[in-house]
């Protein structure tokens, strides 16, 4: 296989060990093959002396990864198919492997970085973006829910903005993934290609504060007021009256009308998770998306939201139940009941 067809490139360059998700085509989206080859040499550098430094990086000029491999997994639901299980079975480990490795893992989030780019890059130690990053969390849109582990961080963004990010299926700029806690430092792209030879030779703080600078001012950070106030309510419907009646006129407006697009199951069952996660250890929100997850592959809403924003494209889907006021909490509880074939038991194996 020429190294311009596998899905992940490894180099070790000095004392650095670079991981580049190598799906430029399909904007680096992860498949289980990906996922498994990252996971696998994360555990050969964990015992490697001369990797002192793990960097991950994305091929191609539009950024770091797309997420999840969505066709096949949209293909899997309409089937009644399990390979997605197994996809994120190891996907949510590999999340987790990567919040709690051992050495410095620098993750480089240039340009687009949605839903499963979010896990293998904002759960590193030293997290990059730029003036091009763009992180995307576009879940409810598709009838899904925040995974990745994204629900234990947005559940810890200041105030009310990670749920107004989710609810929403917003888009946060680099400056913005700074205010949240999804990244730490900031640096021009172009100064990208310098920064990865320094990485070969010095300490990881000390080659990324070299080439950081002052990060703009995040624009979400500046709506804070409105946001808090109406994104603070415990249920979708209350946040999206408070929007309605909102002082902040024209923005509230717009973000109740973005909520109201996306699916209202999956928005009730999202703002319960964020609620809960908020109280929960990494590992424990892991597998209470994997709950979650499990529940929507076998959803109309999932298959269909799929179809509407990815597959035919039309951004008309046709949600079952179709309105907030028509979700069954009994409907929503089943989201967080133990999947058929077994729970993820990631927080046991940290024990």
């Amino acid at each position: 296989m020429n190294a311009s067809d596998r899905g992940v490139l490894v180099t070790v360059e000095g004392f650095s060990g670079r991981i580049t998700l190598n799906r430029p085509r399909a904007l680096n989206a992860l498949d289980h093959e990906m996922v498994r080859t990252i996971g696998e040499t994360l555990s050969e550098w964990e015992n490697n002396n001369r990797v002192r430094t793990v960097v991950l990086d994305g091929s191609g000029e539009r950024g770091l990864c797309a997420g999840g491999d969505i066709r096949s997994i949209y293909d899997d639901a309409r089937t009644g198919g399990t390979a997605s299980l197994d996809f994120w079975r190891d996907e949510y480990r590999l999340n987790a492997q990567i919040a709690r490795y051992s050495k410095d893992y620098v993750a480089v989030m240039d340009g687009l970085v949605i839903g499963g780019g979010v896990g293998v890059s904002a759960h590193g130690s030293i997290r990059i973006v730029t003036e091009r990053t763009r992180i995307s969390v576009p879940e409810t849109s598709i009838g899904f829910t925040p995974d990745v582990g994204s629900s234990y961080l947005l559940s810890r963004a200041p105030g009310e903005l990670g749920t107004h990010a989710a609810l929403t299926a917003g888009h946060l700029s680099g400056a913005d993934a700074i205010y949240f806690g999804l990244a730490d430092y900031y640096v021009p792209s172009g100064k990208l290609p310098a920064l990865m030879v320094a990485l070969q030779a010095l300490p990881a703080d000390s080659a990324v504060s070299s080439f950081a600078e002052t990060p703009p001012e995040s624009p979400l950070a500046s709506e804070r007021v409105w946001i808090d106030a109406c994104f603070g309510a415990n249920n979708v419907e209350e946040i999206v009256s408070r929007l309605q009646a909102s002082s902040a006129g024209d923005e509230a407006n717009s973000a109740a009308s973005k909520v109201l697009a996306n699916s209202p199951t999956a928005l009730k069952v999202t703002l319960r998770a964020l609620r809960s996660a908020s109280d929960l250890s990494l590992e424990a929100a892991i597998e209470q998306e994997y709950r979650m997850a499990a529940a929507c592959l076998r959803s109309a809403d999932f298959v269909e939201g799929i179809r509407a924003q990815i597959v035919d494209r039309d951004r008309r889907p046709r949600w079952s139940p179709a309105s907030l006021e028509q979700v069954d909490e009994r409907a929503v509880n089943q989201y967080f009941n133990i999947p058929e074939l077994g729970d993820l038991r990631l927080s046991s194996a940290q024990n």
